[in-house]
Formats: C-alpha cells, sequence, structure tokens
C-alpha cells in the first residue's frame, strides 16, 4: 500500500479504528475477555484522558466489560493518534534503505525525537521474524562488519560488529548479529536458520566456513576465492547476499549515520523483514496485525542497559 493510498483510507481515527476492528474480529466484534457476541457500541461526546471515539460494552450479565479496538493493544497506552502510526508503519515498509527517527519525526510532525524514536522501535520489535522456517535449496552464506572508522591494531576489528548474512536463493534472508567471526560462534547462528537438507552452500573462502564435521555435510559446499580476486565462477558466487547487504550499508551510511550496537538486531530484523517481503502486496495489513499484537514495550525497558 502506498503513501497516498494510506492517508486516503486512514485521514481520520475512526477510519483506523474500523480497519482494527475487522483485523482482530473479522466476524464481528467480540468481548475480549468472555468472547461473547451480544455488546453494545457506546459514542463518547465529551473529551476525556481516553482519546479513543468507540466504547464496547459486553452485554453478557456475568462480564459487562468496557472495552475498545485498542484495548490489550500497544496502540491502548500511545498517546499518538492510530492514523500517525498507521503513516508510521507505510513510510517504514516504503524506505527500501530505512528511515530514521528524524525523518519520521518531520514527516508525522511530532513534537519529540523521542516520540519518533520510540515509535520506530516499536515497529521494528514488530518485525522481528522469530526462528520461522529454515532456509534451504542452494544458501549463501557471508558476514559484514557494522561499525566507526578504525586506526591502528592491524588484522584486528576492534570497534566492529559482525553480522551474518544467510540468504537462500529464490527465498528469504536473514541478517543476524554475532558475537564475533569464529568458527563455532557462525555454526551455531547458521544452525538456527539452515536446514539440514540443504543441498548447496555458497561462501567466500574465510577459513571458519568448513561445513565437513557439522550437520551440513552431505550439502555441497563451493567457494568464491575473493582473496585472489575471484567474484563469479559458474554458479559458484555470494551475489545474492552481497545485494542485501549493500543495502544495509548505504542505510548506515546515508540515512542513519550511526546505528546503536546495543539495538542493532531490531534494525536488522527490519530489513531482513522488509526484504522478505517485497512485492507482496497484503505486508501493510500483515504489519499492522503484528503491531497490534505486540507486548508492552516500555521506554524504560527500551533503554535499559543491557
Amino acid at each position: 500500500m502506498n503513501l497516498i493510498d494510506v492517508t486516503k483510507q486512514f485521514s481520520t481515527d475512526d477510519k483506523c479504528l474500523d480497519y482494527l476492528e475487522a483485523l482482530r474480529w473479522p466476524d464481528g466484534v467480540r468481548c475480549p475477555v468472555c468472547g461473547a457476541k451480544e455488546v453494545s457500541r457506546i459514542a463518547r461526546k465529551k473529551a476525556s484522558k481516553n482519546k479513543r471515539t468507540r466504547l464496547y460494552q459486553c452485554l453478557e450479565p456475568t462480564c459487562k466489560h468496557q472495552f475498545s479496538a485498542t484495548a490489550g493493544t500497544i496502540f491502548n497506552d500511545s498517546h499518538l493518534p492510530l492514523r500517525s502510526w498507521f503513516i508510521a508503519v507505510a513510510l517504514m515498509l516504503n524506505a527500501k534503505k530505512g528511515l530514521s527517527a528524524l525523518q519520521l519525526q518531520r514527516d508525522l510532525g511530532i513534537g519529540s525525537y523521542r516520540t519518533a524514536w520510540y515509535l520506530a522501535h516499536r515497529i521494528r520489535k514488530a518485525m522481528e521474524e522469530g526462528d520461522g522456517l529454515k532456509l534451504t535449496g542452494t544458501v549463501e552464506i557471508d558476514e559484514v562488519y557494522i561499525g566507526g572508522k578504525q586506526r591502528g591494531h592491524k588484522g584486528k576489528l576492534t570497534n566492529k560488529d559482525v553480522v551474518l548474512g544467510i540468504r537462500q536463493r529464490g527465498g528469504s534472508l536473514r541478517l543476524v548479529k554475532v558475537e564475533n567471526a569464529k568458527e563455532d560462534t557462525l555454526y551455531e547462528a547458521i544452525a538456527k536458520h539452515v536446514d539440514g537438507s540443504t543441498e548447496k552452500i555458497m561462501t567466500d573462502d574465510a577459513k571458519a566456513y568448513n561445513f565437513r564435521l557439522t550437520y551440513l555435510r552431505e550439502a555441497k559446499h563451493q567457494r568464491i576465492r575473493h582473496s585472489r580476486g575471484e567474484y563469479v565462477r559458474g554458479e559458484v558466487h555470494t551475489n545474492t547476499i552481497e545485494n542485501a547487504f549493500s543495502l544495509l550499508k548505504r542505510a548506515v551510511i546515508g540515512t542513519y549515520h550511526q546505528l546503536s550496537i546495543k539495538h542493532l538486531q531490531r534494525y536488522l530484523d527490519e530489513f531482513s523483514y522488509r526484504f522478505n517481503r517485497r512485492g507482496i502486496a497484503e505486508v501493510f495489513g500483515e504489519t499492522v496485525r503484528r503491531v497490534a499484537g505486540l507486548p508492552p514495550l516500555t521506554y524504560k525497558r527500551l533503554t535499559a542497559k543491557a
């Protein structure tokens, strides 16, 4: 859904509530406590602390619970209008190289940078994939280093963080922050995302990639010799995963300028989520549904020390 469609369809909070109700209760509004279908609608006429214009009353005699479409969702405790949330989701989905909190603040007319930053991270949290289906077929694996410029320490990357990229040709992408580029660390991350039935694995000639003693020993492992200036040898290459890395690098340099290592995995989840759903028409609805089902993520918890 493009931005023009979003602003037209969700021009008021009432229209956002209609959409949210249809997502939560496709067969009609139900009480979230007892599940009863017998409910009455209450329209607020006077202003109150709760800015939602629409309430429901459960008519079940033993329940009589009052609720709204935002009850039990992350929207319930937000001071932002629902239309701001929906437009923020659309902006982040359509930003191929990411969207900074400062840009989001400008686009939505939010008064505080902190509010825009907090909003963006809660949407990113909803984009976490979890373990999901493991990759199979032909899988490319490579790593990239994210961090500031470094002087000295020859042969060591002291202020860089390692991101492992795994991409199935014709399939999904996984970007995972790992502690280091040692064999055991890489294999542990790979085991979470690559299926044992994988037929081919493509890597560069880094020594850390050696699958002969792992569960992937039956897969045909082919290396492209980057150290000798080789980048393509027939079907042997890692260009597919490196294309994804290029978007990430451009985002770091041109959009965010710097990323907090503490929150790096959340940014990686956002890139993987958006990349894996490119061209899917219903991605907006899926994302709003995910955001609505997100457990509370308080600002204090988000900014707490690891």
